[in-house]
């Protein structure tokens, strides 16, 4: 048992240094103001829906807390359409109007990514449900 417990703790030690060689470095330094500049809001997914021909992207239905508006997103390979409805999440809802796979996208949904085993890993920024869509992320 004893050597088990040796093999369990070096596995998790290995699996840490992984995950630590895949940070990022930091990026260059912006100012304040243009942090300033995005507008993030707590969002609420109407619906969701796979894009044809895609292995990636989900089309999604948002409440912005200022209007409803579609947002893609390539998210597919780690969510399934169901499993979002309804979720309370972070959006910077005040990007330019963009195509993706000819779909325009209005928003981008705030997320994290990871390495976990050899694999990437996505986590959307949720929040608490009792949050109302619309409220600022200052």
């Amino acid at each position: 048992q004893r050597q088990l417990d040796k093999l369990a703790a070096t596995k998790k030690a290995n699996q840490a240094a992984e995950a630590a060689q895949h940070v990022e470095a930091q990026k260059d330094t912006i100012q304040f103001d243009d942090f300033q500049k995005m507008d993030i809001r707590v969002s609420t997914i109407l619906s969701a829906e796979k894009v044809a021909k895609t292995k990636k992207l989900l089309k999604l239905k948002v409440d912005t807390g200022i209007d409803q508006r579609e947002i893609v997103s390539g998210i597919a390979e780690h969510f399934t359409p169901e499993e979002l409805i309804g979720k309370t999440l972070m959006a910077i809802v005040n990007l330019p109007p963009r195509k993706m796979m000819g779909l325009e996208t209005n928003g981008m949904l705030i997320s994290a990514v990871h390495h976990e085993n050899g694999e990437e890993k996505l986590h959307l920024l949720m929040v608490d449900p009792h949050i109302p869509a619309g409220a600022k992320l200052y």
